[in-house]
């Protein structure tokens, strides 16, 4: 019986570039859309039209969440590292300039990463979801 190998995440260049082609797929469909809808709604494209507000809030709420609490994660344990790093009595365990600019870096990219990651999974999802309706 085949088990559910955990999957590899995707890199930030990927989702971004995933969004940003969903973003416009999703874009192109809701716009036409209510172009063809025009001044009365039908009940269906009063539900898109509410879902597609609510449901940006909802994803946006979710990424700024998700980045606060890893960005405090993250600094709790930049801060320890540093700390560490200065009560080192040896210099041969001290991070260099370089190591420490990484860390940084790794850093502002994983909470990027817990950010986009609601957005990217809303939009994709959206995406596949409007490409099987019919506009009318």
């Amino acid at each position: 019986m085949p088990t559910n190998a955990p999957r590899k995440p995707k890199s930030l260049t990927a989702q971004a570039a995933e969004l940003a082609v969903a973003a416009q797929q999703v874009v192109a469909h809701r716009v036409t859309r209510m172009a063809m809808a025009g001044p009365s709604l039908s009940e269906r494209d009063r539900k898109e039209f509410s879902l597609m507000v609510t449901e940006k809030h909802t994803a946006f709420a979710e990424a700024w969440q998700a980045m606060a609490a890893h960005a405090v994660h993250t600094n709790q344990g930049l801060a320890a590292s540093f700390i560490q790093s200065a009560l080192s009595p040896s210099s041969h365990t001290k991070p260099t300039v370089a190591e420490v600019t990484q860390q940084l870096r790794d850093a502002a990219e994983s909470v990027f990463g817990k950010g986009l990651a609601p957005i990217h999974r809303k939009a994709v999802a959206n995406a596949k979801r409007l490409s099987k309706t019919k506009l009318r």
